[in-house]
């Protein structure tokens, strides 16, 4: 990378592959979703090992969200596969649903069940043993243990934000994917959430994060991604470079200059 110009070369981008290891976990082939003549995911494809954390970024529209909830399950692909540990997502089945972790901007939190109980309620869905213990210990990981009695509606933005966060992780999941998870959060709740991200590189879990916080976002990742239109423009790590140069890195991604 050259110092003075503040770009990330040709040589600072490594050859994706060439230094992947461990067990295949997360894998899409072919992803495309259309609403009609738009597209907003196309033809894309990602591969995830075991331990990687994987944060996207790009323009708003670029189809961040759409893929996630593609690879989710939440959100059937017009064309092309997810498969999860090896295993194709069945649609029509439920047994997958407890490797993945999803935090979105909807929460799915319902508003009038108090914290705890809609952790009860998604702990059983996922055929949680140790529930109690479990819905205790998220609760008190996300700083939430004295408002578990409080209805969801009675939270602020950033304390449903952690409570959907405590819901995500719940059943223990392989995978876990978070949509813009900074969102709406006071500077302590997103001190919360970094330790937690902090947390989930144990180099067990596979993470994919989209978000508009790039510091945050490259500080977590092992690897990065920019989507523009649908599809990963351009795909790799920063080896050592600072956030300001893959700022101006991004950027110029983003406007087709690379």
């Amino acid at each position: 990378m050259s110092s003075d110009s503040g770009r990330l070369n040709a040589q600072d981008i490594p050859e994706l592959g060439s230094k992947r290891s461990g067990r295949l976990v997360l894998e899409a082939q072919g992803l495309h979703r259309n609403y009609g003549p738009v597209v907003a995911v196309g033809d894309l494809d990602l591969s995830m090992s075991e331990g990687e954390f994987l944060t996207i970024v790009g323009p708003n529209g670029a189809g961040k969200s759409t893929l996630l909830s593609m690879l989710s399950g939440a959100m059937r692909p017009t064309a092309g596969s997810v498969s999860v540990c090896g295993d194709k997502l069945d649609f029509g089945r439920y047994e997958w649903r407890h490797r993945i972790g999803m935090l979105s901007h909807q929460g799915f939190l319902y508003d009038r069940l108090t914290v705890e109980e809609n952790l009860y309620f998604y702990g059983k869905l996922f055929g949680v043993t140790d529930l109690e213990d479990r819905v205790a210990s998220r609760l008190q990981r996300v700083g939430l243990l004295e408002r578990a009695q409080f209805e969801v509606r009675k939270l602020s933005h950033g304390m449903r934000q952690r409570a959907s966060l405590a819901r995500a992780l719940l059943h223990d999941p392989d995978v876990v994917l978070l949509d813009e998870p900074y969102t709406g959060l006071d500077p302590a709740a997103a001190v919360v959430l970094r330790d937690v991200l902090d947390e989930l590189k144990d180099g067990r879990r596979t993470v994919v994060m989209v978000t508009h916080n790039l510091r945050e976002g490259l500080e977590m990742a092992t690897r990065i991604a920019i989507q523009v239109s649908g599809r990963f423009a351009w795909e790799g790590a920063l080896q050592g470079a600072g956030w300001e140069d893959f700022e101006s890195h991004y950027h110029r991604v983003v406007e087709g200059r690379v």
